[in-house]
């Protein structure tokens, strides 16, 4: 390829709505800008000449004029993913892949595409399409991660369409990867990188200037945001004379923490999803979650709601030690305790975690690669005490309950008050929608 013509078309694939409806999800307006699209463009040498797409917003028009195809995936857009990849590989385009689904997948995905890149993208990502304009690919590139966060450049926003995303669009960003808890369920810390780390203060700070001008919110989309707790009361003082408000995700020790919550609510902090996964101590304990208190899981809520900072909570099922009637108690527990929004999922073992590594030797693991795959709460293992199907209704009776009108009426304040308040009658009726649907499909676009 002439090194002055060099034309990179990335995209973010869609996914197909279910095993036997093989139509692709679409949607004409997101309301979060994703980051991996606007950030591997920033990775990309000057000579090539970038295209972004999102295939949920934006048709792919597979004769376009490009020499290579990257694609980025997390396991539920893979089947797309690799039908994309052989439709421009009919037409002699090279096709390159990264994303969550390769790191587990590596030599999967090299089946349908000429190169995948595992791991974090900085290190190989140069290389890659150098080899590629060279024809000189290999089957499969393996990142050495990053040592440390410096000096990462600042996503190119300005090759993105923003008027898809809303008026009131949310800019995804990221201020540290990796996770400092090893939770028995979690695959996140081996894809992003494995050790805990964070950027510097001052170039976080500096990118969000950078952006602000575009739209004034901003979802810290991470792990945990408060991961090294010295840390995020810095990054957050940084935060304040910024007049942002922002969403992320962080642990449930710190919402008992009444200086950072202080402090988070100061810097703009308008929503946190919190992974309290359990009401039942024991249960915890066997998810190796100990941090989650749930004797104080009060004291949680009331420190929230007095700082007017609305919440979700995540939540998982499924456990062999549950007590049959733990869904029903969930749904009492969050009525009566007001509780904005919340996520119920089944127990799924994704492939690197002591979870899976126990159920696969156990013979519980249904069909190990078609986890997932699909989108909806499916039951991917054998339940002790019912069937998957069982297990799936319960879920669905768990969104149906909580997102029902009178539980919506019983749970937020009406009419809506503050801030917070209406963050939360938002994210319930966007919530209450899906509920209702065919899928049941999680959405953390409104964050």
């Amino acid at each position: 390829m002439p090194a002055n013509d060099l034309r990179l078309l990335i995209i973010q694939p869609t996914h197909y709505k279910a095993p036997t409806d093989r139509t692709l999800f679409k949607t004409k307006r997101r309301q979060m800008v994703p980051l991996a699209l606007p950030y591997l463009a920033a990775l990309t040498p000057p000579e090539w000449k970038v295209t972004l797409l999102d295939e949920q917003l934006e048709d792919i028009d597979f004769d376009a004029p490009v020499d290579v195809v990257a694609l980025t995936a997390w396991t539920l857009h893979s089947y797309r993913a690799y039908d994309i990849a052989k439709e421009f590989r009919k037409r002699g385009v090279k096709v390159i892949m990264g994303g969550p689904h390769v790191y587990f997948n590596a030599e999967e995905a090299a089946e349908h595409v000429d190169a995948v890149g595992v791991g974090e993208a900085e290190p190989i990502w140069k290389e890659m399409l150098d080899d590629a304009a060279a024809n000189r690919l290999k089957s499969i590139y393996r990142a050495t991660p990053l040592k440390e966060l410096n000096g990462l450049p600042a996503p190119r926003y300005d090759l993105l369409d923003l008027k898809k995303f809303g008026p009131f669009r949310t800019f995804a960003v990221q201020s540290s990867r990796g996770c400092p808890f090893v939770c028995d369920f979690c695959s996140e810390r081996f894809y992003l990188g494995g050790r805990y780390r964070w950027r510097p203060v001052d170039e976080m700070v500096n990118e969000l200037k950078l952006i602000k001008n575009r739209g004034s919110h901003f979802f810290f989309g991470e792990s945990n945001f408060g991961g090294k707790k010295s840390r995020a009361m810095e990054l957050m003082e940084g935060l304040v004379p910024l007049g942002i408000r922002w969403s992320t995700l962080w642990s449930s020790n710190l919402c008992l923490d009444k200086e950072f919550l202080d402090l988070a609510r100061k810097s703009g902090v308008m929503h946190v999803n919190i992974g309290i996964e359990s009401i039942d101590k024991d249960i915890l304990d066997g998810m190796r979650k100990g941090w989650n208190k749930a004797s104080r899981y009060h004291e949680m809520f009331e420190n929230l709601r007095q700082r007017d900072i609305s919440y979700s909570l995540n939540f998982i099922f499924g456990f062999d030690d549950e007590d049959h009637d733990i869904y029903r108690a969930t749904i009492s527990f969050l009525e009566e305790h007001k509780v904005p929004a919340a996520y119920f999922n089944i127990l799924t073992p994704t492939k690197g975690t002591a979870l899976f590594n126990r159920m696969e030797k156990a013979g519980r693991i249904i069909n190990a690669p078609e986890i997932d795959r699909w989108p909806g709460q499916i039951c991917q293992i054998w339940p002790k005490d019912c069937s998957p199907r069982e297990m799936e209704a319960r879920i669905q009776w768990m969104y149906k309950k909580f997102y029902s009108m009178r539980s919506i009426f019983k749970r937020l304040p009406f009419p809506p008050r503050t801030r917070s308040d209406m963050s939360s009658w938002i994210l319930d009726l966007t919530e209450r929608r899906m509920a209702f649907s065919s899928t049941g499909n999680n959405d953390f676009d409104i964050y």
